[in-house]
């Protein structure tokens, strides 16, 4: 559905994006991640046709948009982060002159109105004027007006950004509900976002790519050792040795204890493994020693972490979003 190859974008001498490639399958939701200045913006808005590359090609449904410009245009529907409405019309109006500069046929423009207040849940305010909605509302118009036409592709700009969170979890559910339908781009901040709400996560660094895959297969190259994490009814410390001495276990490190915790509180232990599962090895040498097994889990490495170890760098080198800001 759309695929990128060797797009870059420079602004003088700074390198806003660099040679990006990547696709996105019909019906994904793919979550495009990195921190501010990494060029997410940048790189959306040459998808979007808003922008020309340096160098590279994007195709979209199948036309290059290079070559034809306005039919990869017809087949996208884009939302910045700031809606692009008008305060002063009502939702149905600003939907109907949206209709007119897509060219929707005007004996399809009002089915078309209808079917989009209905997927973004607009039809009680439809006739409302906009200044008036909330922001959650006037996020909803902003969708539905990238959606109006029904794009094969949709790119979306911090679609949450500014929300409270009773409006981000309905937003994440409006976007789930677009998929399947409708390719998704979905460029984010909230880490949490794209764990629920992403098929596959993009995640770039001054405009370079450095991970793409889904959160779960992240996680796992991410994992440097197999972490266990055990609640046990007994003594501390000689469970820690109980469980240093089995095959396998590499480290046992033992959570401190909370301030005026009784005596009998429950030890938890995080156990890190040489390789191989040794979750039969830990329950035995626990039950063998008379203690009760509370709790015995793997312990996942977050989006949070690895979005980190993947961008963690000194601010000074990340100058080229802002720079393209200037433009």
């Amino acid at each position: 559905m759309l695929e990128v190859q060797h797009l870059s974008k420079s602004y003088g001498p700074f390198p806003a994006v660099s040679d990006l490639n990547f696709n996105a399958q019909k019906g994904e939701i793919l979550g495009f991640l990195g921190p501010n200045g990494a060029g997410k913006t940048t790189t959306m808005r040459m998808i979007t046709g808003y922008l020309p590359p340096s160098e590279g090609r994007v195709t979209v449904d199948g036309i290059v948009l290079q070559d034809q410009p306005l039919e990869a245009k017809r087949r996208t529907g884009y939302l910045p982060e700031l809606p692009p409405v008008y305060p002063e019309l009502t939702v149905e109006d600003y939907l109907r002159f949206v209709a007119r500069l897509k060219r929707i046929p005007t004996r399809e423009q009002a089915a078309k109105i209808d079917r989009a207040c209905q997927r973004c849940a607009l039809t009680d305010v439809r006739r409302r004027i906009i200044g008036r909605l909330s922001k959650g509302y006037r996020q909803r118009v902003g969708i539905a007006q990238a959606i109006l036409s029904e794009p094969p592709l949709l790119i979306l700009d911090e679609p949450t950004a500014g929300l409270d969170p009773r409006q981000i979890i309905e937003t994440r559910e409006l976007i789930r509900g677009l998929a399947g339908e409708h390719t998704v781009i979905l460029s984010t901040h909230i880490l949490s976002e794209a764990a629920t709400t992403c098929d596959r996560v993009l995640i770039i660094r001054r405009g370079r790519l450095v991970a793409a895959d889904t959160p779960a297969n992240l996680t796992h190259r991410l994992k440097k050792t197999d972490t266990l994490l055990l609640e046990i009814r007994g003594p501390a410390e000689a469970a820690r040795a109980a469980l240093a001495a089995v095959p396998g276990v590499a480290r046992v490190e033992l959570s401190a204890a909370l301030p005026g915790a009784a005596a009998d509180t429950p030890a938890r232990l995080t156990v890190e493994s040489q390789g191989g599962d040794i979750r039969e090895a830990l329950a035995r040498a626990v039950v063998s020693a008379g203690w009760g097994l509370l709790e015995l889990k793997p312990v996942e490495v977050s989006l949070e972490e690895i979005f980190l170890s993947l961008t963690d760098e000194p601010a000074a080198a990340e100058p080229a979003e802002a720079a393209a800001a200037a433009q």
